[in-house]
């Protein structure tokens, strides 16, 4: 019985407690570096370049854009690309 007991506790150290620890530190660091990150990107890019580039689209590609919601789904797909570069250089996960 104590054999069993000790294989027990063995696994849930294991397996539970040590990849609680470094999946918590691993999002720590990444909810704290994420924002670092993007306050360090914008100084770099410049809004008025986008303002300018954008205003001189027509009103049919203004249309077109609207109507496929590029306004929700750019943002998007640019977060999906910097977490899929996250996961994927974590030595842990991916």
């Amino acid at each position: 019985m104590q054999v069993i007991f000790w294989q027990l506790l063995g696994w849930i150290y294991r397996a539970v407690i040590v990849k609680f620890v470094i999946f918590t530190a691993v999002f720590a660091l990444v909810i704290f570096f994420v924002p670092l990150a993007a306050g360090f990107l914008s100084n770099f890019i410049s809004t008025s370049a986008f303002t300018s580039a954008f205003s001189s689209l027509p009103a049919g590609i203004w249309y077109f854009c609207d109507l496929f919601r590029l306004d929700y789904g750019v943002p998007l797909l640019i977060a999906a690309f910097v977490s899929r570069f996250l996961i994927r250089r974590l030595p842990v996960i991916g």
